[in-house]
């Protein structure tokens, strides 16, 4: 059973889709806020080394938190 749709209704969905995922450039004037220490995905490198040792150090395993798989070595 096929399902009709108006064409308008195609058109709509379209234009929806196109705005929805418009880019808005960064100004000028919040690239510093941008660039502080708490908008960062780690932001604290030492923290986060501490954090993988004591991980690895308890779980015996290493690895997972990045692109890489897990301690296993089965990927």
């Amino acid at each position: 059973m096929m399902l009709k749709v108006a064409p308008s209704v195609i058109f709509l969905a379209l234009i929806f889709f196109l705005t929805a995922c418009s880019i808005e450039p960064v100004k000028p004037w919040d690239r510093d806020l941008l660039a502080e220490d708490k908008m960062q995905l780690v932001p604290d490198a030492l923290e986060e080394t501490l954090d993988a040792h004591i991980y690895f150090s308890k779980e015996s395993s290493f690895g997972g938190a990045g692109i890489g798989g897990g301690g296993c070595g089965c990927n």
